[in-house]
């Protein structure tokens, strides 16, 4: 079960203000993962739900940072529907993400008090998945949807919604400060920020590096 409560999982991640995303088949890569991203500054993880055995690798991550990291708070991501939601819940996942919204996933995490961040790509969708609970929606494909113009355009009818634009979010600070500037409450980046190579590399001061350089550009970008 999740060992943090809803409100410290959402108030972290917009303190935050960065979901690091990644997926990888290997438990101890994963592990050195998730320890480069807590060495970076960051408080929260996303471990997608994507390659074979995703699961078995969750679990056992989850069991990792329970022991090895408790202040990290881990979710998963990729998340289509219901009984794969609960799965994960059960496994431990602190929140849930998805590249869609899905009314039964909705209602299924605010039963166990699970934050779940839905993808969303029109207004209409963000409303509908705020009605069921939502209170961050992820907009995806960032990049596809209008990027950063159009979060400021929501933003203008809409400044009670909160956004997570993931998906055409560079690791730049050019990037980084136009979608916080346009009104993004927080960033979710995956290979941008955790780069293959590096991964494939043990590299794992690289990534904190970027981890830790993409948060202090989040801080700028809110300071202006």
């Amino acid at each position: 079960m999740a060992r943090f409560n809803r409100l410290t999982v959402l108030n972290s991640i917009i303190d935050n203000g960065l979901v690091p995303i990644f997926y990888n088949a290997n438990v101890e890569t994963s592990k050195q993962v998730a320890a480069a991203v807590v060495a970076g500054g960051s408080r929260v993880l996303e471990f997608t739900n994507r390659g074979d055995f995703a699961y078995d690798v969750f679990n056992a991550l989850a069991r990792h940072c329970a022991a090895e990291n408790p202040a990290l708070i881990l979710g998963v991501g990729s998340v289509v529907d219901a009984p794969t939601a609960a799965l994960y819940i059960a496994a431990g996942a602190n929140f849930v993400v998805a590249p869609n919204f899905n009314a039964e996933v909705a209602r299924l995490c605010n039963r166990r008090k699970i934050p779940y961040v839905p993808g969303c790509a029109t207004a209409t969708e963000i409303s509908v998945a705020e009605e069921y609970g939502a209170e961050i929606c992820k907009i995806f494909p960032g990049d596809a949807v209008g990027g950063p113009s159009f979060v400021k355009a929501l933003k203008g009818p809409c400044p009670w919604s909160s956004v997570m634009p993931t998906g055409g979010v560079e690791a730049t600070e050019e990037s980084v400060k136009d979608w916080i500037k346009a009104g993004a409450v927080c960033l979710g980046m995956g290979s941008n920020l955790i780069r293959k190579d590096w991964v494939a590399a043990s590299n794992w001061a690289a990534i904190a590096g970027n981890v830790r350089q993409v948060i202090a550009w989040i801080k700028e970008a809110r300071a202006a």
